[in-house]
């Protein structure tokens, strides 16, 4: 959860911390029983000081901007991630707009999160299976944890991959950055691979330079 980023003060990410244990015990231990949908706003409500949230960072129209409750996408990235590996369904997420940071220690394929801002963005997700599902999130050191967890052994395992991965350069001077994720299902037991399933793509203005400056003579 802690990051040193450029011209970002650290009190930002600690706070941010703080308004991410707050959501964790909103929503930690939740059980989603089929047909039932999980909604990330409905369930930790609106982020203000009297609830203990605090001033985190914020990205508004691709600059680092202060704001209440700010890095609580850094859940919904989390949740989302750990959903498209099960067989719940994502039936609503918003993807970043920028990409903010250079992939320094990037774990996962861009664009693998979803964003969120109280009561217009959203992250919902609907278990469309016949098993209930329960949803564990919550800190550990500096880390956030989490995983679904099935009341029923799950007979698939998936792999999240990206395609068409591409950077370009735009016309009115700027770089954008465009791919598709897709999962791949395998038999849990055997490994064999079942299919795959398209799952979104990502488009979004570059705020740093992608390319390295050709050598000076």
């Amino acid at each position: 959860m802690l990051r040193e980023l450029k011209n970002v003060d650290m009190w930002l990410q600690h706070n941010k911390v703080a308004s991410l244990g707050i959501a964790a015990s909103c929503i930690d231990g939740l059980i989603v029983k089929p047909g039932q949908t999980f909604s990330f706003w409905r369930l930790v409500g609106k982020p203000t000081a009297r609830r203990g949230f605090k001033t985190g960072m914020v990205l508004r129209n691709g600059t680092v901007q202060q704001g209440m409750g700010g890095g609580l996408c850094q859940m919904t990235n989390l949740i989302y991630w750990m959903t498209i590996q099960t067989d719940l369904t994502v039936t609503e997420r918003w993807r970043h707009g920028f990409d903010v940071f250079p992939d320094s220690g990037r774990t996962q394929p861009f664009g693998s999160g979803a964003t969120c801002a109280w009561n217009y963005i959203d992250l919902q997700i609907e278990n469309r299976t016949p098993d209930d599902y329960q949803l564990r999130v919550y800190i550990d050191g500096d880390m956030l944890c989490g995983e679904w967890r099935a009341s029923v052994t799950q007979l698939f395992r998936h792999d999240i991959v990206e395609r068409n991965h591409t950077m370009r350069h735009e016309w009115w001077g700027g770089y954008s950055r465009h791919n598709e994720i897709w999962r791949i299902r395998h038999d849990a037991a055997t490994g064999e691979t079942l299919g795959e399933d398209f799952l979104t793509e990502n488009h979004a203005i570059m705020m740093y330079q992608p390319f390295l400056e050709p050598p000076t003579r």
